[in-house]
């Protein structure tokens, strides 16, 4: 029997999702407690990787056992096994067929950025920048990113020319709030690395230092040596990773509308098809 799990987890502890030769993998750490509680070794097949550092709100997995239970109950008895950095949010029976990598249609990544200052908890949370952000310049380069593209440029990943780096963004937010600026990302699927360096793109824009032309350079390149730049892990979050394609412009006003009503929401918007 299948099942599809929802987590949690503060990734600054750990050596990222993936099972660690020398560091301790969320993976490794879930499998863990799924064995205890099942009486059996199963695997914890995750819908992509996050890197060491980064968050997660709401990462997919699924695990196959043949014992049952109800989501409920085995959500609970799994939590009481893992740390309090890592809480599982959800668990359901699924289809055989379910994998929650190769079924997954989007997924969407925020990356927050703010002034720290003497808060030492927030470092943990957020990238520090101190310098004012020029959100409205950050928002008209992210279209640039917006669309059907090769990615190149934007991975540090050693380069499989078996494996395309052509992805899709289908949108790019870029919204103050009060403790910062937050960038969301949605799209089919994303190259290690890829998001973190777009974000690290789009903050030095932000600080005056890198144009339009500069970005449309850099994704039209198709060098992986061409960008720099790559965001700090502390400020990303897999938020969410969806396995029906719903409108993800829609989902995300609904986000942002729940967040702060007196907001005009529409005027950070950019969306292309």
């Amino acid at each position: 029997m299948r099942y599809k799990a929802v987590v949690a987890y503060d990734g600054t502890d750990y050596n990222g999702w993936q099972k660690q030769i020398n560091g301790v993998g969320i993976q490794t750490v879930i499998e863990k407690a799924l064995e205890k509680m099942l009486g059996h070794a199963c695997e914890a097949v995750a819908s992509g990787r996050t890197d060491g550092g980064v968050h997660a709100l709401g990462q997919v997995f699924h695990f196959d056992s043949e014992k049952k239970m109800k989501g409920e109950r085995m959500k609970m008895a799994l939590n009481s096994l893992l740390p309090g950095t890592i809480r599982i949010q959800s668990i359901e029976p699924v289809s055989d067929q379910f994998h929650a990598r190769f079924d997954a249609v989007s997924k969407r990544y925020d990356y927050l950025v703010g002034d720290c200052g003497n808060n030492p908890f927030a470092v943990r949370f957020m990238a520090p920048v101190r310098e004012k952000l020029d959100v409205l310049k950050m928002q008209e380069c992210a279209q640039v990113l917006v669309g059907t593209h090769d990615f190149t440029s934007f991975t540090s990943a050693k380069i499989d020319q078996r494996k395309s780096r052509v992805r899709t963004i289908d949108a790019i937010l870029i919204c103050e709030e009060k403790n910062g600026i937050r960038m969301i990302f949605e799209g089919d699927g994303f190259l290690r690395y890829q998001v973190r360096m777009m974000a690290g793109t789009l903050l030095e824009v932000g600080k005056g230092k890198l144009t339009k032309a500069d970005v449309e350079v850099m994704l039209e390149g198709k060098d992986k040596h061409l960008c720099r730049y790559k965001a700090e892990a502390q400020g990303l979050y897999l938020v969410r990773v969806d396995y029906e394609k719903d409108d993800c412009r829609e989902a995300i006003l609904r986000f942002l509308m729940e967040e702060s009503q007196e907001r005009d929401i529409r005027k950070w918007w950019g969306h292309k098809r």
